[in-house]
C-alpha cells in the first residue's frame, strides 16, 4: 500500500460510517459514540468563529429531524491538520476576507476534497469572505471554476425540497459550488447560514432574518440538512426511484 492509499484510508472509513449512520435508525447506538457526526469547523489565522453558537444548533436540528446521530459540540482543526481525514464535513466561516492560505493548507485540503470530504464555506459578513473562499478554492483545485448550483441539483431534495438557498439574508439566491464530475466538493454561500442557525444559550436566536423572518430562518435549516446529508450521501437521491413520490409532495 502506498502513501496515497494510506491517505485516503481514513476519509473512505469515515464516509463508509457516515451512510452506516444514515441507513440505521434514530436511536440505534450499535456503533457506539465514534459512529455519531462530529461537525468540524476549519481555523485560520483571523476570526475562524463568527457565529460560536451555529454548529452546536444545526447538530441538534440534525439530530430530532433525521436518523443521523450527532455530536452536540462541534470541534476546531487547523486546515493543515491530517485529523480532517476522519471527518466527512468541513465547515469554514468569517466575515471578512479570508487570508492567502499557507502551501501546506492548501495541499492538505487539495487531498481532502479529491478524496471526497466536502467543505461549505459560509460568509458572515458582506461578500468578501465568499469572494475570498472561491479565490482560495481556485488555489486548492487548479483548473476548477466555481459554478452556480441549478435548481434542479439533488442538494435542493436531498432530504427537504428545498427551492431556493436562504441564511440570515438573502445576499445570493444561489450558491456556487467546485465540482468533481457531478460530485460537488465544495459549496459557498454568501447569505449567513451560521446567523440563521445560532442561538444562545438561553434559547433565543441570536440575529435577526432578514427580509423573510421566521420562514426564512427555517428554510436556512432546511438548507443546512440537505447539505450534510449531500456530504453524506453525494447522489444517493438523485435517482427516477424517489421522482414520482418528489413530484407528489411539490403539488
Amino acid at each position: 500500500m502506498n502513501e496515497r492509499d494510506v491517505s485516503r484510508a481514513p476519509l473512505a472509513r469515515a464516509l463508509l460510517i457516515a451512510l452506516l449512520i444514515v441507513a440505521i435508525p434514530q436511536g440505534a447506538a450499535a456503533f457506539g459514540e465514534t459512529s455519531r457526526l462530529v461537525f468540524v469547523q476549519g481555523k485560520y489565522a483571523g476570526d475562524w468563529n463568527p457565529r460560536p453558537s451555529a454548529l452546536r444548533r444545526l447538530a441538534f436540528e440534525i439530530g430530532t429531524r433525521t436518523s443521523i446521530a450527532t455530536v452536540p459540540e462541534e470541534k476546531a482543526l487547523p486546515l493543515d491538520s491530517p485529523e480532517v481525514f476522519r471527518h466527512p464535513f468541513l465547515y469554514l466561516a468569517g466575515k471578512r476576507e479570508l487570508p492567502p492560505l499557507s502551501a501546506a493548507e492548501v495541499d492538505n485540503l487539495r487531498r481532502y476534497l479529491t478524496y471526497g470530504g466536502f467543505l461549505l464555506c459560509d460568509d458572515a459578513g458582506d461578500g468578501r469572505f465568499a469572494a475570498s473562499c472561491e479565490r482560495e478554492l481556485a488555489r486548492i483545485l487548479p483548473g476548477r471554476t466555481a459554478g452556480r448550483i441549478p435548481a434542479e441539483h439533488v442538494l435542493y431534495k436531498s432530504f427537504y425540497l428545498v427551492n431556493h438557498p436562504a441564511g440570515r439574508t438573502l445576499a445570493s439566491p444561489y450558491l456556487s459550488a467546485y465540482s468533481e464530475g457531478s460530485r460537488l466538493m465544495a459549496v459557498v454561500s454568501a447569505n449567513d447560514l451560521g446567523g440563521a442557525w445560532a442561538r444562545d444559550e438561553l434559547g433565543s436566536w441570536e440575529y435577526e432574518v432578514v427580509p423573510g423572518g421566521e420562514s426564512q430562518r427555517e428554510i436556512a435549516f432546511r438548507l443546512g440538512v440537505n447539505i450534510v446529508m449531500y456530504s453524506m450521501c453525494t447522489d444517493y437521491k438523485d435517482d427516477q426511484v424517489h421522482l414520482p413520490f418528489i413530484m407528489k409532495r411539490r403539488r
